[in-house]
């Protein structure tokens, strides 16, 4: 678990930091922030001991004593930058996940999903193959995704398929609710194999 988590926006985390107490040098934690960073898929590690800061920048994969923590945009500038986001592919990376009242907030695996998969479809990728284990909350992820692309305006009409009815039915009472109208279900009962 790391100390802290840094959020540009809510669910698109930027940077991890580990805190030592003022008896440490402030790069004591340098090598922990990063083993997180890179669990978490994030691009900015810090080390503090309180007084001064270290900070490793994993897009340009260098290491430097700072006097103060850069501020958001700073980092999101600098983020955007490496991966060298347009201005309108920007807009769709930034779209907020939807928040509703029963608080389900995805997992840190879940959002690397859907970030991962957000921005390289805002990149100009047609083609995306997102492989996760059972049980862990692929319709949901699907969801997300699909909110925010279509939110942003990327994309008007998605697909959603499934091989069952029932699983078509499951996810527009579950995950897909929030779609309400603007969801229509194409059951087809007998199909023709050849």
């Amino acid at each position: 678990r790391a100390d802290y988590i840094l959020y540009y926006k809510p669910n698109i985390p930027i940077a991890v930091i580990e805190a030592k107490d003022g008896s440490h040098s402030p790069d004591a934690g340098i090598q922990q922030a990063l083993a997180y960073a890179e669990i978490l898929d994030l691009q900015f590690a810090y080390s503090s001991n309180g007084a001064r800061f270290v900070e490793h920048d994993r897009t340009t994969g260098t290491e430097r004593e700072i006097p103060q923590f850069p501020t958001p945009d700073e980092l999101w500038e600098r983020y955007t930058k490496h991966k060298g986001l347009k201005p309108e592919e920007e807009k769709v990376v930034q779209q907020d996940y939807l928040f509703d009242a029963s608080g389900k907030t995805p997992r840190y695996y879940q959002h690397i999903a859907i970030n991962r998969t957000v921005e390289a479809i805002a990149r100009g990728d047609n083609r995306v193959l997102l492989t996760m284990a059972t049980g862990t909350g692929k319709t949901f992820v699907a969801f997300h995704i699909i909110h925010r692309l279509w939110k942003s305006g990327k994309v008007g009409r998605i697909l959603f398929l499934a091989d069952r009815n029932i699983l078509i039915d499951q996810t527009k009472r579950g995950d897909f609710k929030h779609f309400k109208d603007k969801m229509t279900v194409i059951k087809k009962h007998k199909i023709d194999k050849s």
